[in-house]
């Protein structure tokens, strides 16, 4: 039986792919966080045995002889944010012989993956960061659609969230690049813009409707360029729920861009509070966008444009689809792949979409 440990097992992330893991009889699964109590007690929610729960730090130096003892064929990582982390967690797997899986949106942590393949190769293990909307999700619809194309010019993505707010160290890492400074390709060039800059709208599918966008940082700016090496240009937007939270975070990036702050993550908590207040007034949809802009195969200009909706807040759970995914593929063997890399060209649009079923969510093509 195929041993799943998932780290942050009943946290946000961790509690949806705990549940859609354990109706599967062939997996064993383990929840694991930091207090076992709360473990245990998910485990138990899920009718799986008490030992399941277990308490795990990825911080401490014994945790690969820990994943050895628990006889884990594969770590599920979702104790973001990945903003700062090392890949301690990711070479513990390694060492124990498991495969990795994380959840990670950082641009850079996702990029520099690959830094661990001669490792993970050696192991004979399989090392997955960014197994998440991005890039994971967004490099799937790419792919889906890029046969349609003779040559593809440029791949716009982003995403709309809805009022739920998210965990405080989401938030801190999300207001960790507010106003600052970081680069995408734009017409064959590397550029310098600023996160939750470039303010403008865009008008998604019913119910979400119009939303404010900005510039945000992702895996995605990075790694697109060398999958799509025709590509022109790749840019991603975000947006949040609550307009007066968006045009606030828009404004605070001017105060970090002109130094009038350092940092708008020295915040995070009363602004945490505050988005927590105005959950009730924002909507409970969301979306995420891909535009893919060329030439056809017919040798005419092509443009197609992908959406995917979510309503009852189930948005936050669009990033979850990979890892189940991904789980399912290794526990069956279908999924030989070997080494270290970022989440892409390893779930197809149908597999992600799969791992969704039961959620109100759909995509939309155009």
């Amino acid at each position: 039986m195929h041993t799943i440990l998932i780290l942050g097992g009943y946290g946000n992330f961790g509690a949806l792919i705990s549940r859609a893991l354990a109706q599967d009889a062939n997996l064993r699964l383990i929840i694991a966080g930091r207090d076992e109590t709360k473990a245990r007690n998910f485990a138990l929610e899920l009718g799986l045995m008490g030992e399941q729960g277990v308490a795990l730090n990825a911080e401490v130096t014994a945790l690969s002889q820990q994943l050895r003892a628990l006889k884990v064929n594969t770590v599920i990582h979702t104790a973001g944010p990945f903003q700062g982390q090392d890949y301690r967690v990711a070479l513990a797997a390694i060492a124990a012989g498991s495969h990795y899986i994380d959840l990670s949106d950082g641009r850079d942590f996702v990029a520099n993956i690959g830094r661990l393949n001669v490792t993970a190769r050696k192991a004979d293990v399989l090392v997955v960061s960014g197994a998440s909307s991005v890039p994971a999700l967004s490099s799937a619809v790419v792919d889906f659609f890029q046969p349609e194309f003779s040559r593809l010019d440029t791949i716009q993505l982003g995403i709309a969230s809805g009022s739920k707010t998210p965990g405080l160290a989401t938030m801190r890492a999300v207001l960790g690049y507010c106003g600052k400074t970081f680069s995408h390709f734009e017409n064959g060039y590397w550029k310098g813009i600023f996160g939750w800059q470039n303010l403008h709208s865009r008008r998604y599918p019913a119910p979400v409707g119009r939303r404010w966008l900005g510039y945000c940082n992702v895996p995605d700016l990075a790694l697109f360029p060398q999958r799509y090496p025709n590509v022109k240009t790749v840019n991603f937007h975000a947006g949040l729920g609550i307009p007066f939270a968006h045009l606030a975070v828009w404004a605070c990036s001017w105060l970090v861009r002109w130094r009038i702050v350092e940092n708008m993550a020295k915040y995070t908590k009363p602004l945490h509070w505050l988005a927590r207040k105005l959950e009730s007034f924002g909507p409970r949809t969301s979306a995420m966008h891909v535009e893919l802009n060329g030439i056809g195969q017919d040798g005419q200009r092509l443009t197609r444009l992908w959406h995917i909706v979510a309503r009852q807040h189930h948005g936050p759970y669009i990033p979850c689809g990979a890892a189940i995914a991904l789980a399912h593929k290794l526990a069956s063997g279908e999924l030989t792949e070997r080494g270290a890399m970022p989440c892409m060209g390893l779930v197809t649009l149908e597999e992600y979409m799969n791992a969704l079923a039961g959620l109100d969510i759909r995509q939309i093509h155009g």
